[in-house]
């Protein structure tokens, strides 16, 4: 038995303490329990294939929605933007009310949030409709895990921790495959009407087969004040992040309306810095607040003092860069191999879906290793693979690259991915308390989430300012271009993320570029290779940082933590 496992396996069998304590009905054992947790881990699949599902169907929605880069990032940004602003809240309501109550209202609010999307008919109603996918799956998340850590105990924990971990970085490479799927087959709409018949399947199973478990919370108030400045605070500085590029990063280069009101371009500052301002002020304060809350003996929905515990932290940093290098990776790939490389979305669906393969393949057998070297070697093994497959596809990435080369080169990614994921979960939690299940497994699940919004806009502005500089660069090689209709080219290749490169290509010499028309796509295909190559470079970059990290957790690990004392 490896050390994490037994640490875990110990920490299961403490008393509960304190202000907040695991109900006293002893947990379920037998069959019951295992289909619960199929049931927990196909509402997760659900929420997780959602927030990946979406990136290939991009180039379509951007094409038929009339999309810009800016609202394609807030598609995918706003969803996890609000999943991270209310997982904290929403894990502790899970304690107070019940987690299966909370898990069946959330996958009824995001049933309605996927209905809304499928009706959509134009990038606000999509945007409006992905926000309320996020409150519903805000929800969900922290009920499937807190669930898992209060039903199983000892070894059997471990092998439910290795499940989650391993259906999260699974289906997050299977979204690709499946949105390519349903947006060739059918429309881009159906990759949100499969929720419904998905998540009635999931209510039906969730009260038949998944048992309901609340902690005794003493702690008196609900922190509204700490769910205000925290959603406040990752909606500001991802806002920052993403409109930084049209709206400008300093000086105003364009107009910003919100409710019929107007930040004019001769104000003196551009709406970006101030938001992001507004965002890093309320982040602190909330630190603050939920320190004074704590110290108060009031309810807080983060209990700082998780932190003091080495395991948690360090464990919590490493989820946050591999969570921003993967959906950095998500949201460019999809939009590179449609729009550069010319293949349908179910080419870049079945491309994309190497990963997966890979993460399938080594999720399995990550317990069994964990067995042998321990949880935190194989997680330190696994990011090490990522950061060698995200490099090579990097170098790799070019337009004329073979399809078969790039999904190879993702098989890599994805062994690191699968063997990372499916360890850290119960690395992160090994040395958290039954009691602290709720709070540890939404703080964590937080962590993830600010990851994936930031890993949109990171790698997504990363994105637009290689676009900014490579495509001006390739179009200067195509002769007899004139200037002016190069800076059209360049600005309608941006702001469309590409999409432009699609309708040059098809027409030929027969467009309005007449004879240049092929030596156009071919510079502005290049151009956005190179831009892309600069993203997967960020996002190594990021797994890089993780990996050291991860040094750190296992550095920790070792070591008698605050709550074994």
């Amino acid at each position: 038995m490896s050390q994490s496992q037994s640490q875990s396996q110990s920490q299961s069998h403490a008393p509960s303490h304190g202000a907040e304590n695991e109900s006293i009905t002893p947990p379920q054992s037998g069959r019951r329990r295992w289909i619960g947790l199929g049931v927990l881990a196909a509402a997760l699949s659900m929420i997780v294939l959602d927030g990946t599902i979406v990136g290939v169907a991009l180039p379509v929605i951007i094409e038929d929605l009339h999309l810009d880069l800016s609202d394609a990032q807030w598609v995918n940004g706003i969803y996890s933007v609000v999943f991270a602003a209310l997982l904290l809240t929403a894990g502790r309501l899970g304690d107070r009310l019940g987690r299966r109550r909370m898990l069946v209202v959330g996958i009824l609010i995001f049933m309605t949030g996927s209905l809304l999307a499928a009706l959509s008919v134009s990038g606000g109603t999509l945007i409006a409709a992905r926000l309320v996918q996020g409150v519903g799956g805000a929800l969900i998340l922290p009920a499937t895990l807190s669930t898992v850590n209060a039903t199983f105990r000892g070894r059997d924990r471990a092998v439910a921790f290795g499940i989650w971990g391993a259906v999260i970085s699974g289906m997050a490479a299977f979204g690709p495959l499946l949105g390519g799927w349903l947006t060739t087959a059918f429309s881009w709409q159906w990759i949100f009407i499969v929720n419904l018949p998905l998540g009635a399947i999931i209510l039906v199973g969730a009260f038949l087969a998944v048992t309901e478990t609340r902690a005794v919370i003493t702690s008196p108030g609900l922190d509204v004040d700490g769910l205000l400045l925290s959603a406040i605070g990752f909606g500001g500085i991802v806002f920052a992040l993403i409109e930084g590029r049209s709206l400008g990063w300093w000086a105003p280069t364009a107009e910003f309306e919100i409710f019929g009101w107007v930040w004019p371009t001769t104000a003196p500052v551009s709406p970006v810095p101030v938001a992001g301002l507004i965002g890093i002020v309320c982040i602190v304060l909330f630190v603050l607040w939920e320190r004074h809350r704590g110290r108060n003996g009031r309810s807080a929905i983060l209990d700082l003092k998780l932190f003091s515990v080495p395991t948690f932290t360090w464990g919590n940093l490493t989820a946050l860069c591999v969570a921003i290098g993967e959906f950095g990776l998500l949201f460019v790939l999809p939009l590179f191999i449609v729009n550069a490389m010319g293949l349908t979305t179910l080419g870049a669906g079945l491309v994309l879906a190497a990963m997966g393969v890979g993460a399938f393949l080594s999720g399995a057998s990550a317990r069994h290793l964990s067995e042998r070297m321990g949880a935190p070697n194989v997680v330190l093994l696994g990011l090490g693979i990522e950061v060698v497959g995200v490099t090579l596809t990097a170098l790799f990435l070019h337009a004329g690259s073979a399809p078969w080369l790039i999904a190879l080169l993702l098989v890599v990614y994805g062994l690191g991915l699968g063997l990372a994921s499916a360890q850290l979960t119960g690395t992160v939690l090994v040395d958290i308390p039954t009691e602290k299940s709720g709070q540890g497994s939404a703080t964590q699940s937080t962590v993830r989430q600010v990851g994936s919004a930031l890993g949109t806009a990171l790698i997504g502005a990363v994105l637009a300012a290689g676009l900014a500089t490579a495509i001006p660069a390739q179009l200067d090689t195509v002769s007899g271009l004139p200037p002016a209709a190069a800076e059209q080219l360049a600005q309608a290749t941006e702001l469309s993320a590409g999409g432009t490169i699609g309708q040059i290509r098809e027409e030929g010499t027969t467009g309005t570029l007449g004879e240049s028309g092929p030596a156009v796509a071919t510079a502005l295909s290049d151009g956005f290779a190179d831009a892309a190559r600069s993203s997967l470079y960020a996002a190594a970059g990021f797994l890089a940082l993780g990996f050291l990290f991860a040094l750190q957790l296992r550095a920790r690990s070792r070591r008698p933590s605050p709550s074994q004392d």
